[in-house]
């Protein structure tokens, strides 16, 4: 008679996981796809394309209308912190960030920061143009308007745009606390925008596009210059 077999023998070691699983393949899932600048950069231009051409009807759907009213009519004193938040998406947001990244010893966030939280601004200018969508109150009316009146055109958010632009660099290099603030600042930016009635939903969401785009091109072009491999965390390049 042959001796019992245990059962942990009888099943051998662990299996590991197939090559196409996300345990073993972390880019597969969404932030790991996220790690990948090719991925960030398709995202960004398809948002922004799609967003463009639904903006150049110069027609606010029913339910952009809804969300666009939803923030704008919040109480007017929320208007202090809002402007405070705001500025986080200037252009002015580029160097100063630039310039705290490189008295912390990091040179080459600093100047991803820089170039990226530029190139957006003035990119955006030209979307812009291109676009030609008004600003919110010709759109909608009694749409409320905070603060000095914003000029020029609605489509697409610079604000938003360096938002997205400067975050998306610097979350690698964050704490995991800063990566927080840095994610609950980057959006409220772009809903800081509405609230004041400078801008409708799809103007956010072109610009956070855009910034998204921008970093990832940046990141690719950083990438290809060392000839390293991709990226192998979120947001990293």
């Amino acid at each position: 008679m042959s001796p019992l077999i245990d059962a942990s023998d009888r099943i051998g070691p662990a299996t590991p996981a197939p090559p196409h699983s996300s345990a073993s393949n972390p880019k597969r899932s969404p932030a790991g796809a996220l790690a990948d600048p090719r991925v960030r950069l398709a995202a960004g231009t398809v948002v922004m394309l799609a967003t463009a051409i639904a903006a150049r009807r110069n027609h606010v759907s029913r339910c952009e209308a809804t969300a666009f009213q939803a923030v704008n009519c919040l109480p007017d004193s929320l208007y202090p912190p809002a402007w405070v938040i705001m500025q986080l998406g200037t252009l002015g947001a580029a160097p100063a960030s630039a310039g705290a990244a490189w008295l912390a010893g990091d040179r080459e966030l600093a100047g991803r920061l820089l170039v990226g939280g530029t190139a957006t601004w003035a990119l955006s200018k030209l979307v812009k143009r291109a676009v030609g969508r008004p600003r919110p109150a010709i759109l909608i009316p009694g749409t409320r308007r905070r603060g000095p009146d914003a000029a020029g055109l609605g489509y697409l958010s610079g604000h938003a745009g360096v938002a997205v632009a400067l975050g998306a660099a610097a979350l690698p290099r964050l704490s995991p606390a800063a990566r927080v603030l840095a994610l609950t600042a980057i959006p409220a930016v772009g809903l800081s925008r509405v609230y004041v009635g400078a801008h409708l939903p799809l103007d956010i969401a072109g610009g956070a596009a855009l910034g998204l785009a921008i970093d990832a091109a940046l990141a690719l072009a950083h990438e290809m210059a060392r000839g390293a491999p991709g990226p192998a965390g979120p947001f990293t390049g």
